[in-house]
């Protein structure tokens, strides 16, 4: 009935509450590991990953294609989970992929330091000191992550539904309070017409990989979003021609919708390989 994406802190019990979750809704819990194996079985080499690991690509990684082919296999790896329904997805920017799917419900979970700090060291023996660091540098990381890939702050709460403090609500308690909040938004209606989005938004990504794999365009942080009839496309190339290509492709493989630029021609712009 429902898909509901978790984006999370470190040591904030995602992992948990999904699992239990998913266990209360009688749903499929798909974790970050998941994801990650599908999208190197999509195409992307294993050896790439950690570059873009949840973390801000360093300067180099950001400019090569690998960044958007990565982009490219984490948004099909997701958006083909999310087909599924009945779904709890964890991580990987789930809850920004799927932000316009009307049967989505996206939670955040935070915990204060404190409770952060004595969770990590009793799950990995560490002392004080060392927890504090691994917290600082997920923190940094995911933030870098998500404004790199979807330029949006992780830590803005107008992105979710609902944020919920693990450090103050226990993990059956955040589990419970979420699935009464999925039964209570998720309608009959909005969950047709999010398998509808899905499978627009999937065909739209299907097209996107067809540019970049099959037809080879020159087109630069490539990807498409879908506003009622229009498809529009996203991203920074250097020609015109090859703009126009790609709107013939978009065109043909999605004749019922029209199809529009909003590419940023950059004639300077070069692409590091």
């Amino acid at each position: 009935m429902a898909i509901i994406s978790i984006s999370r802190q470190v040591a904030a019990q995602g992992d948990e509450v999904s699992a239990e979750l998913a266990k209360i809704l009688g749903y499929k819990f798909i974790t970050r590991k998941e994801i990650e194996k599908r999208i190197v079985e999509l195409g992307f080499p294993e050896s790439k990953m950690p570059k873009f690991d949840e973390r801000k690509p360093g300067f180099f990684a950001s400019l090569t294609k690998d960044r958007d082919e990565y982009l490219n296999y984490t948004q099909y790896a997701i958006l083909e989970a999310a087909k599924q329904q009945n779904v709890v997805i964890i991580g990987r920017g789930a809850f920004a992929i799927l932000q316009d799917v009307p049967n989505n419900v996206s939670v955040r979970l935070i915990a204060d330091e404190a409770t952060r700090i004595k969770r990590l060291c009793q799950e990995f023996n560490w002392d004080e000191k060392k927890a504090l660091q691994r917290i600082q540098e997920s923190d940094t990381n995911r933030s870098g992550f998500h404004n790199s890939f979807y330029n949006i702050d992780i830590n803005d709460t107008s992105l979710y539904h609902a944020v919920f403090n693990t450090g103050l609500i226990s993990t059956s308690e955040t589990a419970e309070i979420i699935a009464n909040l999925v039964k209570t938004l998720v309608t009959p209606e909005k969950e047709e017409a999010g398998n509808k989005k899905i499978a627009l938004l999937l065909k739209g990504q299907e097209v996107i990989n067809k540019l970049h794999f099959e037809y080879h365009l020159n087109i630069d942080f490539m990807h498409v979003s879908i506003d009622g009839n229009v498809v529009l496309l996203h991203g920074v190339s250097d020609s015109p021609a090859v703009v126009e290509q790609a709107l013939q492709v978009i065109r043909k493989e999605m004749p019922d919708y029209e199809a529009k630029s909003a590419v940023s021609i950059v004639h300077d712009f070069k692409t590091f390989q």
